[in-house]
This record gives structure tokens, sequence and C-alpha cells, in this order.
């Protein structure tokens, strides 16, 4: 029996309409059927779809993970893709770096709301927010999706979309809280300007971007141009043991020697001057190795000051912005 036979008034609510059909493999929606694989219910054009559910569903050739349309990126979600399902397990560290995430969120009152984690990835933050709400709306549009269902597959009040989130199918408000923690700089349209397209959806957001470095010493920001101009060439690397190899290779030869200055200096109090030290301070070797993959695979990587996202006021009545790690993520309300 279907994952979704005792979800159907939920998935009414979600797509804002009263006429859904749930098989076994798939799901009808008004005119349009979308698949279900491992209980993900599968929303993307086949255009869209990821390789391996290309191969799945026989429908074309793989593609070179370079293609590039206005409003889509192939690359990111392949790269997304890859890096969930090699750094699949929740760790211990992800619990901490939740509640630095959620500083600002009011836990109790998700209880009884329907919470949506936008570009969830593999489930680190849903992880721990399922218990927390009523029922959780889980988004994807890479393969980390299947990642996400399996680490959370004790929890029974999670629905799972395969989908582009600038192309939700989904009812204005079908969520009361939205969280999308690092994603929208990924998107290769200006990422404040989804931080607006996304409030038709929940009267709460809760966003995270990457910031400028606006709030650290000038030369951090040099040493982002060199490391963003490194990026932008191992980007176009795809072949996984290469991959792992730079991971490895930036965990060991850039971020641990950084992090032991940083602690030696910290004596003194000079820690936080040392690029990469305070939030990596703690790490696990896994844990940082995944964020060197993520930080130096990705082709698109937008950064914000606090300042522009101070601007997001005049579209929302209420906003928050924390003062702590991880910069930027705030709160905005309808």
């Amino acid at each position: 029996m279907s994952y979704y036979k005792n979800k159907i008034e939920s998935l009414k609510d979600i797509f804002g309409k009263q006429n859904i059909a749930v098989e076994n493999d798939s799901i009808k929606v008004g005119e349009n059927t979308y698949p279900i694989v491992d209980d993900v219910i599968v929303l993307c054009d086949e255009a869209r779809y990821s390789d391996a559910l290309k191969k799945r569903f026989q429908t074309g050739r793989n593609g070179k993970h370079g293609r590039q349309e206005s409003d889509f990126a192939q690359d990111i979600q392949f790269t997304f893709g890859e890096e969930w399902q090699k750094y699949k397990d929740i760790l211990e560290e992800h619990e901490k770096e939740f509640k630095q995430y959620f500083d600002i969120v009011d836990i109790e009152g998700l209880k009884l709301k329907r919470v949506c984690d936008l570009g969830c990835g593999n489930g680190r933050w849903s992880y721990f927010l399922a218990d927390k709400c009523r029922e959780l709306v889980m988004v994807d549009f890479s393969d980390s999706i299947f990642v996400a269902r399996k680490n959370l597959e004790k929890k029974d009040n999670c629905i799972y979309f395969m989908c582009d989130l600038k192309k939700l199918p989904f009812k204005n408000d079908f969520a009361d809280f939205i969280s999308c923690l690092g994603v929208l700089h990924h998107l290769p349209t200006p990422c404040l300007e989804e931080v607006k397209n996304l409030k038709k959806y929940a009267e709460t957001l809760h966003i995270f971007l990457y910031y400028a470095l606006d709030n650290r010493p000038f030369y951090f920001r040099i040493i982002l141009k060199a490391v963003t101009m490194l990026r932008n060439i191992l980007c176009k690397i795809h072949s996984p043991l290469l991959r792992h190899i730079i991971s490895l290779s930036g965990t060991f030869i850039i971020y641990l020697p950084l992090v032991f200055l940083g602690h030696l200096l910290d004596v003194v109090s000079l820690g936080k001057y040392v690029p990469l030290y305070e939030f990596y301070r703690n790490k696990s070797i896994k844990r940082i190795e995944q964020d060197v993959y993520d930080r130096f695979f990705t082709s698109i990587e937008q950064r914000v000051t606090r300042s522009e996202i101070s601007q997001l006021k005049e579209d929302f009545s209420h906003m928050k912005i924390s003062d702590s790690l991880p910069y930027w993520h705030f709160i905005c309300k309808r």
C-alpha cells in the first residue's frame, strides 16, 4: 500500500485540489499524473529529471551536467545529488547546527504547523524538525531527496517531493512556515528576489544565505576572491574519485591547519581573526570534508551583506536577522 494512502487530505490541501488519487507508484492531481519513487512524489518535468531518474524511466541519455537554463542549473542538481549521497549520514554536530540556525525561531509555535524544508538535501535539518511540527513537507530537486527519505524513514508525518523550488505546483499558503537554508544562493537567479517569490507560499520564511564577509576583516574578502577563482575551475570536475581526493586535500591542507591556528590564537582571544575558525572549531573531519565538497564543486555561489538583506523589510511586515553564526540567517513574516 502506498505511503500516501493516509495522507490524501494533506495532499489535497497542499495542491489546493480535491480530485487527487493515489496509487502504489503514482499520484494523480487533477489532469496531471506524477510518479512515486521510493515514497518520493516526483514533480519535476522529465527534462529536469536527474540522471538516475532518466535511467530508471528510460527518458533519454544522461546530461553532461554543464547545461544551464535561465532558471535551472543542471550541474547544481548533479552536484547536490552526488554530495548528499556521499555524505548521507546525520551527524552529531548537525543537531548543534540545527540549534544555531533555529535560534530565532519559535520552535514551540511550530507544534501545530505544517512546515516545509525547501531544498532539504539529505534531511539533516528535517531530522530534528519532524518531531517539532504537525507535518513536514520536504522538497529537493536532486537525488538527495531519496537520501532524506531513508534518513527519516521512522517519521510518519513527512511528505516528500522531488521538485524545482521555482516550479512548485502548490497552492498559495500551502505551508505555515518555510525553512530554506543554504539553497537560494545556489540558484541562477538573484537570491533576494527568490526570497520575495517564496512569500506567497507561507506566512513565515526562515532563510540562510551566504554572507559577503561584510562583518569580517578586509583580508577575508581578498581570500574569498582567490577561493572563488579556484572554485570556478574545480566545479567543472565531475569525477567522483577526483572530487573525493580534492575534498580530503582541502580538509587536511586548508581547513584543519586554519582551525589549529585559530585554536592557538584563541588563547589570546584572536581566534576570530583566522578564516574558517569560528564555524569549524568543533567540527568533525567528516563534517568539514562535506563542506569542502559543498564549497568547491558548486558553480553558482551568491553572497549578500546584512544591509542588502535588511532591504527586504520593504516587502515584509517583520524581519529578524540573527547576530550569531551562521551568517546570515533570518526570519521574514509577510
